[in-house]
């Protein structure tokens, strides 16, 4: 559980953290598009390379993203043996006893791989070097023209800045059950398949209260200091942008561009 990076702010001194929220978050959605277009090795390579220059700006460790891929293994695992009976075209790579492993098979799974891997790097380094309070002002602020038409979006924000507040609260608290179960005698490791599922169950449930517990305090607090979300309300902080600001999103159209001409 400890691998798990999304929602962790990093309270560290680079360009990238003194950046404009709303900057990093648009670039964040721009990047996601330029990771699903088709534009193959060269336009992952470009992405990459992007993706790690601004990961060295933000002083973040890259041992960090490698950990985060951990949890995913078994998923990656999984497709590549889907991929491997479903696939069937390109050329044989493998023919062991009959069994042949085509090339598209290996090739599409380490797609996957990369697009996976780009994706939690993008995110990781939004949510290390934002502050949540910062992602919520940037969330509101991107939906402010759609207050017109009657969209809430405050109401929004807030919801998605609890989301990702909670992310690590909930991964400690599952560290906590998990060492409370441990020493009442819970093998959460070994064991059958059966014995395996009952001892998730008994995680889940105490899990889901607390849960529940918290959110009900968290309501609590809210309406004991008078927070209406529909209520005018001025900021103490407001969000400014710089010239670095427009010099990334420069460098994130580009980017978008290039994945775009190589696609096409």
């Amino acid at each position: 559980m400890n691998n798990i990076a999304l929602g962790r702010y990093l309270p560290l001194d680079s360009i990238v953290h003194k950046m404009d929220p709303r900057y990093k978050l648009v670039a964040m959605l721009v990047l996601m598009v330029a990771i699903f277009f088709p534009s193959g090795y060269i336009g992952y390579a470009i992405i990459g390379s992007f993706v790690l220059f601004s990961l060295l700006l933000a002083k973040l460790n890259i041992k960090m993203i490698l950990r985060a891929m951990k949890p995913m293994l078994f998923m990656l695992v999984f497709l590549t043996f889907v991929n491997t009976l479903v696939l069937r075209t390109g050329y044989v790579l493998i023919d062991l006893f009959g069994f042949k492993v085509y090339s598209d098979a290996i090739f599409q799974t380490l797609y996957i791989t990369i697009r996976l891997l780009l994706m939690i790097m993008v995110t990781t380094i939004l949510t290390a070097s934002t502050k949540p309070l910062d992602l919520t002002l940037a969330i509101e602020d991107l939906f402010s023209p759609l207050k017109r038409f009657g969209f809430p979006a405050h109401e929004i924000a807030m919801m998605i800045s609890i989301a990702l507040r909670f992310i690590p609260t909930l991964i400690d608290e599952t560290n906590r059950i998990m060492k409370a179960q441990a020493s009442r005698g819970v093998d959460l490791k070994e064991g059958t398949f059966k014995e395996k599922i009952m001892a998730i169950l008994s995680l889940i449930v105490p899990l889901f209260v607390s849960s529940f517990q918290r959110a009900e305090e968290l309501a609590d607090a809210m309406e004991a200091r008078g927070y209406i979300p529909s209520a005018k309300r001025t900021r103490y902080k407001q969000l400014k942008h710089t010239m670095k600001d427009w010099v990334m999103m420069f460098c994130v159209i580009c980017v978008l561009g290039s994945v775009i001409w190589i696609s096409l």
